[in-house]
């Protein structure tokens, strides 16, 4: 991006002998300075490792309902057996979120990602080795690889918040949440074009694929300079905001004053705002619980519905997916337009009509075209649409001292509703059952209404819960934007 004179960063003011000014007062000196960044190089180095940190951890995630689709049948799993496989991840990213988030406040957010990225890949990994009927094995390996998912993917997320100057940041964090659902897209494009010549075992592998993503994490990340800044570490941040700007050490202001209030893990200070607190708990777990249950329980649902075989599902939710990378992409351009609160309220209520109607209309075909696949792709776009927005909403409106906490409360509140959703479906067609195309057709309209109601609360929370961060400067020692 060009530098314009009215952005490059002004000289500091000069003292009365003559000579520059080589330290400030405040940390607002310092992050004011910090927010005249441009997009350069680095930061675009940066963007992109934090990307790969979200497409190859959520293929590691998501890419089990391709495998349980596989194994189901051939290791004549209940339905039962098939939730916990699915749910597991979910309690795994609960404590993941919970842990980590606390973590990358209290001791940085680098060193989680790096952990997180590493557990996520060598578990997801070693899926492929689990022996036949090994089930339980499966749902453990699951347990870890949702612990290494949200314990990058949270510091990740607020990493980029804190690195993206005010005035690009409702743009560029949102198109940031883009890759989560290229990781889902991933997911099942592998799975359509290796599973039926390769085997499960082979998609599975792919999974060590992120160790390399953690590794280069690890080289060439930089610490959040406003997490520095709340920290009170001022030369660390005061180094790195001069990196970014590429600016002599000594024109850039070292604060003196030392933060009144610093991060810590304490996740009870969450509740310092229990409206925004309710809030998040609500848009995360209402969207998870509808995302997942979609994801995770969707290509076997249309595999049995429809009588197709699983790559002829899996190709199908290559749409499916592909809707959800559009409708962020769409969210993208349209939050600088409208603000992160009434997108909220109109992609959640979008996302609920169009999970009621497929499940209405599961069987339906229209030109050849299953309608219930259409109709998951609206769900979809709305859906993963909508983090694109919330994600970065919730970092934004807490600040920065309690930022991962809350981006780790949300990610705590998704990893229920990684439990909710598949166990959704399991619960209303018993989970003692074998999974055949009889139980599934009777449990699938109440199902997919429930998950259309988790959306409604969705969009009712912007609505009446909600705030307005799009242009308002994150700040260190308090829960609110201003």
């Amino acid at each position: 991006m060009a530098i314009t004179p009215s952005s490059m960063p002004q000289p500091l003011p000069r003292t009365a002998d003559g000579s520059q000014r080589a330290a400030g007062q405040t940390s607002e000196d310092l992050l004011a300075l910090f927010d005249t960044a441009p997009l350069n190089r680095r930061y675009w180095a940066t963007f992109a490792l934090m990307s790969a940190v979200f497409v190859f951890d959520f293929f590691d995630f998501l890419v089990v309902g391709y495998l349980l689709a596989a194994v189901a049948g051939e290791w004549h799993l209940t339905y039962g057996q098939s939730a916990t496989i699915l749910y597991s991840g979910g309690v795994g990213a609960i404590v993941g979120a919970v842990v980590f988030g606390a973590f990358a406040d209290a001791w940085g957010r680098k060193p989680q990602m790096v952990i997180g990225t590493f557990i996520c890949a060598l578990s997801s990994g070693l899926i492929a080795f689990v022996p036949e009927g090994g089930w339980l094995l499966f749902a453990i390996l699951r347990f870890f690889v949702g612990v290494g998912l949200t314990a990058a993917v949270t510091p990740s997320l607020t990493v980029v918040v804190e690195l993206t100057p005010t005035r690009h940041r409702t743009i560029a964090t949102s198109f940031y949440v883009v890759f989560a659902s290229a990781g889902g897209f991933l997911a099942p494009a592998i799975s359509a074009a290796i599973m039926g010549p390769y085997g499960w075992r082979r998609v599975a592998m792919l999974g060590f694929i992120a160790l390399i993503i953690g590794v280069l994490v690890w080289i060439f990340t930089p610490e959040s300079a406003r997490w520095l800044t709340a920290k009170g570490k001022f030369a660390a941040a005061r180094a790195e905001v001069a990196r970014f700007l590429r600016l002599p050490l000594e024109q850039v202001p070292l604060p003196t004053v030392p933060p009144i209030v610093r991060p810590s893990g304490n996740l009870l200070e969450l509740l310092s705002q229990p409206r925004m607190f309710l809030e998040t708990i609500l848009i995360w777990g209402g969207s998870s619980t509808a995302g997942y249950g979609v994801y995770l329980w969707g290509p076997t649902i249309v595999a049995l519905l429809l009588s197709v075989p699983v790559p002829q599902a899996a190709f199908y939710f290559v749409f499916v997916s592909a809707a959800g990378v559009t409708g962020k992409i769409v969210v993208t351009l349209v939050a600088p337009l409208i603000g992160r609160r009434l997108l909220g309220v109109i992609w959640g209520l979008g996302g609920t009509a169009a999970l009621a109607l497929a499940g209405y209309y599961n069987t339906a075909f229209v030109g050849g075209v299953p309608l219930m696949v259409v109709l998951l792709c609206a769900s979809t776009f709305c859906i993963e649409g909508g983090f694109s927005n919330l994600a970065p909403y919730t970092v934004e409106s807490y600040g920065v001292n309690l930022g991962a906490r809350a981006s780790g409360l949300g990610q705590t509140a998704n990893g229920f509703g990684k439990i909710i959703g598949p166990l959704s479906l399991a619960l209303i067609a018993g989970t003692s059952h074998l999974v055949s195309p009889e139980q599934t057709q009777a449990a699938v309209f109440p199902a997919f209404l429930f998950l259309a109601f988790c959306m409604a609360l969705v969009g009712l929370s912007f609505l009446f819960l909600g705030v307005e961060t799009h242009g308002k400067a994150m700040v260190l020692d308090h829960g609110t934007a201003h």
